[in-house]
């Protein structure tokens, strides 16, 4: 990884992990965030993945628009730290724990690749 490449992951991680505290306060049933990076082809490989417990929690938000309020919130977070990346309605996905547990036994490692 390059030098500039470990600035741009620092200030991911700053700022997803400042989203992810917003969003446990603010956002029932969310769990946690993470993200997948090429970084030869960032930002245009940039995925993001928002985790909620269950799958009916995850229903009660989107049917709340808090999913909309997530990818605001990342967008306002990755502004602060000069990172952009234009529409991240297609960057940013959502996925449950039960789901996880279901259909990849709880390896996340495995499920993530999914989301690429």
């Amino acid at each position: 990884m390059r030098k500039s490449d470990k600035k741009i992951e620092n200030s991911l991680r700053e700022s997803l992990t400042q989203v992810c505290e917003l969003a446990l306060e603010q956002v029932e049933g969310f769990a946690w965030i993470t993200h997948l990076v090429n970084y030869h082809k960032f930002p245009q490989s940039l995925r993001i993945v928002c985790v909620f417990n269950t799958n009916a929690e995850l229903s009660e938000a989107k049917a709340n628009k808090q999913d909309e309020y997530l990818i605001g919130l990342i967008e306002q977070e990755l502004a602060k730290v000069a990172i952009k990346i234009g529409d991240l309605t297609n960057k940013v996905s959502f996925d449950t724990e039960e789901k996880c547990s279901s259909q990849a036994e709880g390896k996340w490692d495995r499920r993530l690749q999914g989301h690429k």
